[in-house]
């Protein structure tokens, strides 16, 4: 192993985990090449990554950094997502996974069938969230809440419909909080833009590039295990 090429991966590795860009195009395209044209390169990084249960994704030619499952370091603990998120309880954050979950979904419905719009509204959110979500609420009367887990789908379900539509009646005033419907999926918004997952302009939510590369490589790796749990869901209750 040569140690200038220990060095080369050590900077490709540092400068992603800090978030810089590493393209083709962009100021760090000299590591871009290092990285696709030297085979130890290469190997190192895919070494130390692996180490540090960590993907490195591809997407229109620039590298993105993305925590493997249980990931205590460069990931968030549940703990962690609420105090980020601002949330309570454990109910909340389900939901707020399940929101995050129907926002890729709006992009990405499988791995045949990537990105095919260009951003998403607040509103949109709300209505798929409440139409996957109101099929685990029928026959509410005879459902009874001690016997199903927190974390359940019907859990989630109810916290849902239980929030009002919206604390304002003007879509610019809608503030992120815990309130109602649009101000949870606005509070889920404001984190994965902070997390450089999108990008909102206009009330509009873009897609970033980074955001990109880690759903399509999601489906890739995953085959959508969540949206499979729903459909047979979904199924069983129709049947």
């Amino acid at each position: 192993m040569e140690m200038k090429n220990l060095e080369k991966a050590m900077d490709i590795y540092a400068r992603l985990v800090t978030g810089e860009e590493i393209s083709r195009s962009g100021a760090n395209a000299g590591l871009y090449e290092d990285y696709y044209g030297n085979a130890e390169i290469y190997e190192i990084l895919g070494v130390l990554l692996k180490k540090l249960n960590l993907h490195i994704y591809e997407y229109k030619e620039s590298l993105f950094l993305s925590p493997g499952d249980g990931n205590r370091v460069f990931g968030y603990t549940n703990e962690e997502m609420k105090r980020a998120m601002g949330l309570r309880y454990n109910r909340e954050l389900y939901l707020a996974y399940f929101i995050i979950y129907e926002i890729l979904l709006s992009f990405y419905s499988d791995s045949a069938s990537y990105q095919f719009k260009e951003y998403i509204r607040l509103e949109n959110v709300v209505e798929e969230v409440t139409k996957s979500l109101s099929v685990f609420t029928k026959d509410i009367a005879i459902y009874d809440m001690d016997e199903e887990k927190e974390e359940s789908f019907r859990t989630i379900a109810l916290l849902w419909d239980e929030l009002p539509a919206s604390t304002s009646e003007n879509q610019e005033d809608i503030k992120a909080s815990r309130a109602s419907k649009s101000s949870l999926v606005k509070l889920v918004f404001n984190f994965l833009v902070n997390e450089n997952l999108f990008l909102e302009v206009s009330r509009r939510y873009y897609p970033t590039q980074r955001f990109s590369a880690i759903v399509e490589n999601y489906f890739e790796e995953y085959r959508g295990e969540i949206y499979d749990a729903l459909s047979r869901k979904k199924e069983e209750n129709d049947s």
